[in-house]
């Protein structure tokens, strides 16, 4: 590995992903050990319940950091014959374990807690416990920043849930520091109710955690920033007129692959045509670490002034419809008096069809003597 310094503000990838990933994910697991064996020795020597289902709450997020780690080192793995697009994924299939864990634990806990609110114990709480439940609210304070700045780094959504998960824990350890102090001064035991109200946000938290990765693998819209930068960067080459259909297929954190439509003038000869993809493909990688597996073409008229007044026509036409986003494709070819394009209707339309069919019908009504071959688009970064 190299010795260069990596820059903590930039995002990294690669082996520095994956070794940024594995550091913070042990730090986490040492951290939330101890923490849990101090909390579970202090929770029974003062039998504060709401104390040990904290210290429950701890191993729990060294469990989910271990799996962490599990689900880097498969989606490291190489692509193979069974996995050509890589094992990406795996990271999503570790999120979701980790939800199920913090899931589990949410609702061990409540049991517990319930269980305490219909036969209470009173806590003994002395200086010392105190003490070292102050310290550890202060631990989870620098922990959950540490792993939320290093998720953002690696772009790791199952780091940033922990570092995240880890400053809420620092509030739910602190709320027992407070349920410690009221029952020193008052006598009121709020113990096994507070204990209650922690097990019902973990049970939350991994419910948000596990809708957010089953979204996830079941395939989420392009990212409309990703996918607006790509179209400019294949916009801007010479010659290209405009860039749509921009498909985008995610294979796991950093691991993208997708296709594009370009229109490029008809004058076009395979060569430069060849030539053209390769450079687009090239720069998009480098620039946005996306492989376009494909690049497809539109050809636009160039030689014929009354093709370029049609093709301004029907984008009128098109476009004065409600729920129409854009036209593209266009192209006119006299000889067999046939025109072709695409129409990019919006999911807010209540039928798409619809609306789809009432701007072709409009446009064969303005043309009446041609073939009109016109299809329904989607923009797949809609939002």
């Amino acid at each position: 590995m190299s010795n260069e310094k990596v820059n903590e503000t930039e995002p990294v990838s690669g082996r520095e992903r994956e070794r940024v990933i594995l550091k913070t994910s042990i730090i986490g697991i040492a951290a939330n050990l101890a923490l849990a064996a101090f909390k579970a020795v202090i929770g029974f020597i003062t039998g504060s319940i709401a104390i040990v289902l904290d210290a429950v709450n701890n191993t729990s997020d060294a469990a989910s950091s271990l799996v962490t780690i599990i689900g880097t080192k498969l989606a490291g793995k190489e692509p193979d014959k069974e996995h050509p697009f890589g094992h990406g994924r795996a990271e999503y299939l570790s999120a979701m374990v980790v939800s199920v864990i913090i899931l589990y634990a949410g609702i061990a806990s409540l049991t517990e807690s319930v269980k305490h609110i219909l036969d209470p114990t009173i806590p003994d709480y002395n200086g010392t416990s105190l003490i070292i439940v102050s310290v550890a609210v202060a631990v989870k304070i620098i922990l959950g920043l540490h792993v939320t700045k290093a998720g953002k780094k690696a772009n790791s959504d199952s780091l940033i849930n922990s570092g995240k998960d880890a400053l809420f824990d620092s509030v739910i350890s602190a709320s027992t520091l407070v349920a410690a102090v009221i029952f020193i001064f008052s006598g009121l035991s709020l113990e096994a109710y507070l204990g209650a109200v922690i097990s019902v946000v973990i049970i939350k938290s991994g419910i948000d955690m596990l809708k957010d990765t089953i979204s996830q693998l079941l395939g989420e819209a392009n990212d409309p920033e990703l996918a607006r930068s790509i179209k400019e960067t294949v916009a801007g080459f010479p010659d290209v007129e405009g860039a749509y259909d921009l498909v985008l297929n995610n294979y796991g954190p950093d691991a993208w692959s997708g296709s594009i439509h370009i229109e490029v003038p008809d004058t076009y000869s395979a060569y430069q045509l060849d030539q053209l993809i390769r450079d687009i493909q090239t720069k998009v990688y480098r620039d946005h670490n996306v492989i376009l597996t494909a690049v497809g073409v539109y050809s636009v008229n160039t030689k014929d002034l009354e093709s370029i007044e049609a093709r301004q026509k029907v984008t009128d036409i098109v476009l004065s419809h409600e729920f129409v986003r854009q036209i593209h494709g266009f192209y006119l070819v006299k000889e067999r008096r046939s025109m072709r394009f695409d129409i990019v209707i919006s999911f807010d339309a209540k039928d798409r069809k619809a609306v789809y069919d009432e701007a072709v019908a409009d446009v064969q009504k303005a043309f009446p003597d041609y073939e009109i071959q016109a299809s329904m688009d989607t923009d797949y970064a809609e939002k």
